[in-house]
């Protein structure tokens, strides 16, 4: 792990956060990620997130990277979550305004677009965007930070150039301040089409056991 993350460091900078997915791993794992000066931590799943961020160090910039039901919402919310990554439609974008307006804070969000198009993938259609995007700024306890997507499912490394570069564009035209691309088997792509934040699992934490989630 420990030539893992310092490889990782030397590649991307300064400029780039470094968000180690830790879904499935256990609580020693992340904190062995802590210990080696990471900060940023991503999770799929609300329930393993909120029992992560109940018993890890308090200084961990949390990020929820799976798709998010709207009946999960209060949960992360009322926590403190560090950015909601996996924003992909109004409905979901009010109910975390709902709920931060209980809670008297703002919530960091990114609104995740589904950029291949890709009937099995969760996100947005770029078509669709510029309403949504009018919408969720309408949201007083909201923070629109900018745009997440994943990479299409194929060994082209041109259509993934390709893809990211027009979220580079998509991030460019709206003058956001985030955009995070970019995974164990393509962030070297996403540095270089100027990701800001990638997000690595396997490449930091090994193979993924997902029968002890």
């Amino acid at each position: 792990m420990k030539e893992a993350i310092e490889e990782l460091k030397k590649e991307i900078g300064n400029d780039v956060t470094l968000v180690a997915v830790s879904k499935t791993k256990p609580n020693e794992d992340i904190l062995k990620a802590y210990d080696l000066g990471l900060r940023d931590f991503g999770e799929n799943y609300v329930q393993e997130l909120t029992s992560k961020m109940d018993s890890l160090p308090e200084d961990i910039n949390w990020h929820m990277i799976g798709h998010l039901q709207t009946n999960k919402v209060r949960d992360i919310v009322k926590r403190n979550i560090y950015l909601i990554e996996s924003v992909d439609s109004f409905k979901l974008a009010k109910e975390i305004n709902k709920e931060a307006i209980k809670q008297d804070k703002k919530v960091n969000i990114l609104i995740e677009v589904n950029i291949a198009n890709d009937p099995n993938k969760t996100g947005i259609h770029t078509t669709e965007l510029d309403n949504l995007i009018n919408e969720v700024k309408e949201l007083p306890n909201i923070n629109l930070k900018g745009l997440m997507a994943i990479a299409p499912h194929t060994e082209d490394t041109n259509q993934i150039r390709i893809s990211f570069k027009e979220m580079k564009k998509l991030k460019d035209k709206y003058n956001f301040e985030l955009l995070s691309m970019g995974m164990s088997s393509d962030y070297k792509i996403a540095i270089e089409e100027g990701t800001d934040i990638i997000r690595i699992g396997t490449k930091i934490f090994g193979e993924r056991d997902y029968s002890k989630r």
